[in-house]
C-alpha cells in the first residue's frame, strides 16, 4: 500500500457538524483508547500478531478466504481510501485492502483523517483527492444540508440481498457497527443476578458502587436513551424517539450524585473499571473487549444499548469514481466483513458475515443476533437535528 497523502486542507467546520466516533488515529492514541500503555500494548500486540498470521485476534481461527469475486468488481488503476489510521486501518489492510487489490487489480492508496471539514474544503475547492471516506451517516446528512458533497452509492455493485435496508442510504453505506453500552465489574456483583438493564444501572440500592458516564460533547453522546429506559420508557426505537429531552435530563439528575466522572475520552471508563474507581461504566463495546483480553473481570450489559455505525461515502468529484464504488461493493461483501470482525470486535452489516464468524468471537459482536436484538438503532436524523441542542443543555445542566 502507498503511504498516506497530505490533503493540505484546513480543518474548519461550522460548529454543529461533528465527526462521529471512529477507530483511533495513532499508536499513542490507541494506547489511550485501551486504557493505558500496559493494556493497550498487550491488546495491540495480539491483534497485530493475529493479522500477520491470517487468524482471528482471539483463538486460532483462520480468517475466511476470498477465492473469487464478481467480474463487475474487477478493474485497474487505483482508489484513494481515507480512514482514521491506527489499528483500525492496520486491520483494514488484511481484511479489505490486500484481498481487494489481489482480486480486482485495483491498487489501494491510503490516506488519513477524513474529517467533515476536509471533505467540505476539498469539494468546495473542486480539488478532491479522496475517492472513499470512512465517516458516518450523520456527517453525510449535515454536509448534504449545505450542498451536494457526496455521490450516490451504486447499489448495483453491492450485495443488497444480504445488507438490511436500514444500513443502506442514498449517499452512504454503513460498514462498521458498534454499540454504546455499559460494562460492570463482574467480581463485584452476583453472578446469578448481575446488572443487565439501564434500570439496574440507575438502581444504586440493589447495585451499589460508583458509576461513570459519557459527557455530551462534539465527539460523545450523553446517555439520553439509557436515561429514558431507566425512567420506564419501553426499550424500543419507536418508544425512545423522538427523545423527550426534558424527561431524559430529569432521569439523569437521579443518577448524577453517583457519577464520579462524566468522561470525555473513551479511554477513561476503561481505566476507571480497571482501577475500580467505577464499578459500572458507560462505554463502547469494542473498547471493553480490550480490557477483557487483558484479564480485567468486566462484562457488558447489552440491553438498551445504542447501535451506531461508521459508513463509506464518496466525495463529490472523486477522481476514481468507478473504483470507489467497486471498493465499497467489495468491502461490504460477507467475507471481508467477517475478516474485519474477527480481527477487531466491531460488527458487520452484511448478514452473510455472521455465518463465517466462529461462535466465541460472535458472542462479543454488536450485530450478532442475540446482541443486536437488545440494541436500539440510533435515530441519525433526530441526532443530526438535535445534537447541538443536547450539548447546550448538557453544558448548563452538568454545572447545576
Amino acid at each position: 500500500m502507498k503511504t498516506p497523502r497530505s490533503t493540505g486542507t484546513g480543518d474548519w467546520l461550522r460548529p454543529n457538524i461533528t465527526n462521529d466516533l471512529v477507530p483511533p488515529l495513532s499508536r499513542r492514541q490507541f494506547m489511550a483508547w485501551t486504557a493505558g500503555a500496559a493494556l493497550g500494548a498487550a491488546w495491540l500486540a495480539s491483534v497485530r500478531g493475529a493479522a500477520a498470521q491470517g487468524v482471528a485476534a482471539s483463538g486460532d481461527h483462520e480468517l475466511p478466504s476470498i477465492e473469487s469475486i464478481p467480474d463487475h468488481l474487477k478493474g485497474s488503476g487505483q482508489v484513494v481510501v481515507a480512514t482514521w489510521g491506527g489499528v483500525g486501518t492496520e486491520m483494514q489492510r488484511p481484511a479489505y485492502y490486500e484481498p481487494f487489490t489481489k482480486l480486482t487489480g485495483i491498487e489501494v492508496v491510503e490516506a488519513v483523517g477524513p474529517s467533515a471539514a476536509k471533505v467540505r474544503a476539498m469539494v468546495d475547492a473542486k480539488n478532491v483527492e479522496w475517492d472513499v471516506v470512512q465517516t458516518s451517516r450523520g456527517t453525510v446528512i449535515e454536509l448534504e444540508r449545505l450542498g451536494n458533497y457526496f455521490h450516490e452509492i451504486d447499489y448495483g455493485l453491492v450485495d443488497i440481498d444480504n445488507i438490511a435496508e436500514s444500513y443502506r442510504h442514498p449517499k452512504s453505506l454503513d460498514m462498521l457497527p458498534y454499540a454504546q453500552i455499559y460494562a460492570y465489574r463482574a467480581d463485584e456483583y452476583s453472578k446469578e443476578q448481575p446488572p443487565r438493564t439501564w434500570g439496574d444501572f440507575w438502581d444504586v440500592a440493589k447495585f451499589p458502587g460508583p458509576r461513570t458516564q459519557s459527557a455530551a460533547t462534539d465527539g460523545n453522546y450523553a446517555e439520553l436513551v439509557g436515561a429514558l429506559i431507566a425512567d420506564g420508557v419501553e426499550p424500543t426505537a419507536d418508544a425512545i424517539y423522538p427523545i423527550d429531552i426534558d424527561r431524559a435530563f430529569d432521569s439523569l439528575a437521579k443518577i448524577k450524585p453517583h457519577i464520579v466522572k462524566w468522561w470525555t475520552s473513551g479511554a477513561e471508563p476503561l481505566q476507571m473499571l480497571a482501577d475500580k474507581e467505577a464499578l459500572m461504566a458507560g462505554a463502547w463495546n469494542a473498547r471493553i473487549a480490550a480490557i477483557q483480553a487483558a484479564g480485567v473481570p468486566v462484562e457488558i450489559a447489552w440491553e438498551g444499548g445504542t447501535l451506531f455505525s461508521n459508513s463509506w461515502a464518496v466525495p463529490n468529484g472523486a477522481p476514481n469514481l468507478d473504483n470507489a464504488m467497486k471498493f465499497i461493493g467489495f468491502t461490504t461483501m460477507a467475507q471481508p466483513q467477517a475478516r474485519y470482525s474477527m480481527l477487531l470486535p466491531y460488527g458487520y452489516t452484511n448478514g452473510g458475515a455472521g455465518k463465517l464468524i466462529p461462535d466465541d468471537i460472535a458472542a462479543n459482536l454488536p450485530t450478532t443476533p442475540h446482541n443486536l436484538e437488545k440494541l436500539i438503532p440510533q435515530d441519525v436524523e433526530w441526532w443530526a437535528e438535535n445534537r447541538p441542542k443536547v450539548i447546550d443543555r448538557w453544558t448548563s445542566w452538568v454545572l447545576e
